[in-house]
């Protein structure tokens, strides 16, 4: 009887005939199906696929080479890996339903549509590139066994021409046949699994029975393809002997007789862990079982415990029988120890024709559940075709394409150390799915198999990546390059998924553990951000100063916040709710670093207050509150005019139209001012931003160009008390130089401008000034600015008042007049000529309300035509000198 001679040819033979491939492809008998139990359903196929031919052609070869103590050091550690991921399978598969897809639905659904996507086609890739792999490996076996012999002269049964053309003809057939079964329907062969299932269960049970019945005798060995091994004509089986066993306790790696290369504990390792995999087939069924969540880990856990005995069984049978040599030098050993030989041949063919058949399935139930995702567009929408019974069988002759051109390539070893490799990391990111769930601590994570923890999965991570990098380190890292590729394109290319991201529930547990370690007790001033509440009326007219804030606040807290007037109580329901979704999108299409916050108030003031009150979370509030300046000035709509914003889109259709000028305003001036005080008492900074509409960046102005920051740090309405060093001008200062910080503002200058009377001392208080500068490490252009003229205004001003006996209003507001104003903001135009942005003080709101409208006329006319304008001012120290 010919050998089967498809074992002679490789060094690594697990990897032509034994990769992990196997019945991991869903299979689905029906569209209605959900009727098959647990032995059917999940340890039929699980066994199937875990030992496929591993057990008859590459056992003998580990324990030869690994001797007995080192194959179970390896049975053990292949095990301990592939246990770890059974354990997230478990998990996985009894926290909710299962649908088609098996490792790509349970990996897209707790990972979102990247991972999955991009796991699902490496599934896919891996089990159309197994079936070739085992469709080779088949016709390698049938032209050993029935091919015509190189001499030319064979025994009668050897008819079969050989050659590549031959074997791709022959492979073609078998590719056929199993084809015809997957269009008819995976319901022919999930009959057909248990009689193959009770074949191979014979054959083991012949090969073990074979052990204790047959007696000792010679075995002639196949000659050696490999110039570096000595040929050996006789190996003996011996039976039961106390010596062969001794022999075969301790490792004896050698040169492989059939490539000539030294084999070591990690190559061995490698051909071994090949037949421990095949672990997710009763996963994949999970649609065809009557109790997908009950049969799944008592299914696989059966299926795992019996091989590992099995194999365990095996190698001490092998270690008392047979001699080293005789395990070392032929592979297909066990056909010439069997009681019938023909039975491991018939053994053989079935595991091998039978793991073609499932891979195909398998990978055309992967690309139908791909394509049902719509995860690539109209590319794979072909594949979601199927006929009256639910069979996709677009998707099948789609797969039976792609194996059929693997074929030609005709590289069993390339092919199948790619395979497992693929299968190695769709384990990994199985772990990692179920690691990832556990560390998101979601109350809906509540699996029924409660027999993991985050340990398990981490150990099944490690295990994985170790093995995908023993294997070959070149096609591992080939492997991730090609997953990550498919990660970020379909991160950028999918569209968004109902499925629900497993990174936001990561985030939100983390950002809640660190919210809570910030303690707001110990904050610091030499860590002080600006943390930044932008009240916005209408996105239409604001798209400059919204984009201008998200340049200040320098990595701190951005919030827009909006007040819709109205009450809950004359409403049906919340109107913000669906209103929220616009403002996310603006935030989204701006690129901006923002959180939205809406609230539903009686007034713009009160929404306001309720806003500084509760926005924010812990530590992080904002200390800081932007509006927009309050004049009769008509708006625009930039929004319709921005490129990212389509005529169509719904997104800014939401949004009112812009204010039309004479037209009732939401807010009146004392309301503003109210605001204001509102802020400062609140202990909140306030900025009044003026003109942003006219706001051009700086990368607008071209390279060349340079741009200013002007920055006047004096309160221009007190100029009888005006200091550059109180709590206001710091303040000012620091958002100057925060702003000339940002990336976009980097090449802009800081002009300083000090203001000065002719008879005081200018030189002291520039030096002043310069030394200020230097402590707080702000690099910034002074300029001195004489405005005797322009105080003089003021000082006849306040003598015509004190004459009046107008004196009883804090702050002097009544003292400074338009004439003095309007000097003031003539000095500021002819000093700072056409900067980008400038910097005024904003001196605090008058106690007494009804000189609200006075104080606002004051900022109108101080800040006319000035382009645009930050008012500021500050309550909180923010700068420091400390290290």
């Amino acid at each position: 009887m010919p050998r089967v001679g498809a074992s002679e040819r490789s060094p690594l033979l697990a990897y032509r005939l034994c990769s992990s491939i196997s019945v991991e492809g869903e299979t689905r008998v029906g569209a209605s199906a959900r009727k098959l139990p647990t032995f059917l359903g999940v340890v039929v196929p699980t066994l199937l696929s875990m030992f496929s031919v591993v057990l008859f052609l590459r056992l003998g070869f580990v324990v030869g080479q690994a001797g007995l103590y080192h194959s179970l050091v390896m049975f053990l550690v292949a095990y301990f890996i592939i246990g770890m991921t059974v354990l997230s399978v478990c998990a996985i598969s009894t926290n909710g339903a299962l649908d088609a897809g098996g490792a790509y639905y349970m990996i897209s659904r707790a990972l979102g549509p990247e991972f999955g996507g991009s796991i699902g086609i490496m599934f896919f890739l891996a089990n159309v590139c197994g079936s070739a792999l085992y469709i080779l490996g088949l016709v390698e076996a049938i032209v050993d066994d029935f091919g015509v012999p190189e001499g030319g002269v064979g025994a009668a049964i050897q008819v079969l021409p050989r050659g590549y053309f031959y074997d791709i003809l022959y492979g073609t057939v078998l590719l056929l046949l199993c084809l015809l079964v997957c269009l008819v329907g995976a319901g022919i062969y999930a009959k057909a699994t248990f009689i193959i299932f009770l074949i191979v269960m014979v054959v083991l049970a012949t090969v073990c029975l074979s052990f204790f019945v047959v007696k000792p005798h010679t075995v002639q060995l196949p000659p050696s393809s490999s110039n570096n091994v000595t040929d050996h004509a006789h190996a003996n089986f011996t039976g039961f002997k106390l010596s062969t066993l001794q022999g075969n306790l301790p490792p004896d790696y050698i040169v492989d007789y059939t490539t000539g290369k030294l084999m070591s504990f990690s190559t061995v390792f490698a051909v071994m862990f090949n037949g421990c995999t095949g672990i997710m087939a009763g996963s994949n069924m999970s649609g065809d079982l009557k109790r997908p969540s009950y049969s799944i880990p008592r299914g696989t856990i059966m299926a795992v415990v019996f091989t590992y005995i099995v194999y365990n069984l095996l190698a001490v049978l092998l270690s008392c029988t047979c001699e080293r040599l005789l395990l070392q030098r032929d592979y297909s050993f066990l056909r010439d120890i069997n009681i019938w030989p023909p039975f491991v041949i018939i053994g053989v063919y079935c595991s091998t024709l039978s793991a073609a058949m499932s891979n195909l399935i398998g990978a055309s139930r992967i690309l139908y559940a791909l394509a049902k995702d719509d995860l690539f567009g109209k590319a794979l929408s072909p594949a979601k075709r199927t006929s009256r019974s639910g069979n996709p069988w677009v998707a099948v002759v789609f797969s039976w394409v792609l194996v059929q051109l693997v074929l030609f390539s005709g590289k069993l070893n390339t092919i199948a150390a790619v395979v497992t490799i693929f299968f190695l990391l769709v384990y990994a990111t199985v772990d990692l799915a179920c690691l990832a769930l556990e560390w998101a601590s979601a109350p809906n994570f509540r699996p029924t198999f409660r027999y993991f923890t985050w340990h398990t999965c981490v150990l099944g991570i490690a295990g994985c990546v170790i093995m995908v990098f023993l294997i070959s380190p070149i096609y591992a890292s080939a492997s991730v390059v090609f997953m990550v590729v498919l990660l970020v394109a379909l991160h950028y290319l999918s569209p968004s998924s109902s499925w629900g991201y497993i990174s936001q529930a990561l985030i939100f547990h983390q950002v809640r553990k660190y919210l809570l370690m910030l303690d707001i007790r110990k904050e610091h001033v030499k860590f002080w951000r600006p943390q930044v509440l932008l009240m916005v009326r209408n996105p239409r007219t604001s798209l400059q100063l919204i984009s201008f804030i998200n340049d200040l606040k320098k990595s701190g807290l951005y919030i827009l916040g909006h007040v819709e007037l109205d009450t809950l109580d004359s409403l049906p329901a919340d109107p913000l709710a669906d209103r929220s979704d616009s403002w996310l999108q603006l935030v989204d299409r701006l690129n901006i670093k923002a959180f939205v916050n809406l609230t539903l108030s009686d007034s713009v003031r009160h929404g306001t207050q309720q806003l500084l009150f509760i926005s924010g979370l812990g530590g992080m509030r904002p200390n800081t509150i932007a509006l927009g300046f309050y004049d009769d000035t008509a708006s625009q709509d930039y929004l319709s005019q921005h490129p990212a914003f389509t005529s169509n889109d719904v997104a800014w259709q939401n949004f009112p139209p812009v204010w039309a000028a004479g037209t009732q305003k939401r807010i009146s001036s004392h309301e503003y001012v109210g605001i204001i005080a509102d802020a400062v008492k609140m202990l909140r900074n306030v900025l009044l931003a003026r003109s942003f509409e006219e706001l051009k960046l700086p990368q607008a102005s071209g390279w060349r160009s340079q741009t200013f920051i002007d920055v006047w740090p004096i309160n221009l309405l007190r100029p009888d008390s005006a200091r550059y060093v109180d709590t206001s001008s710091l303040f000012l200062l620091q958002m100057a130089c925060v702003l000339a910080m940002t990336r976009a503002w980097r090449r802009a200058r800081l002009r300083l401008f000090l203001c000065v009377e002719s008879g005081s001392r200018t030189g002291g208080q520039e030096d002043k000034l310069r030394q200020l500068l230097k402590d707080l490490r702000i690099q910034a252009d002074i300029h001195t600015v004489l405005w005797d003229n322009v105080v003089a205004l003021h000082w006849h001003n306040r003598e015509q008042v004190s004459e009046g006996h107008i004196t009883n209003f804090p702050g002097n507001a009544a003292c400074v007049s338009n004439e003095y104003l309007s000097a003031v903001n003539q000095l500021i135009l002819e000093q700072s000529s056409s900067p980008t942005v400038r910097f005024l003080y904003l001196p605090r709101p008058p106690a007494d309300t009804n000189l609200y409208l006075r104080y606002l006329e004051q900022l109108e006319v101080l800040t006319r035509g000035l382009g645009p304008t930050l008012l500021v001012h500050g309550v909180s120290a923010v700068t420091s000198t400390e290290l």
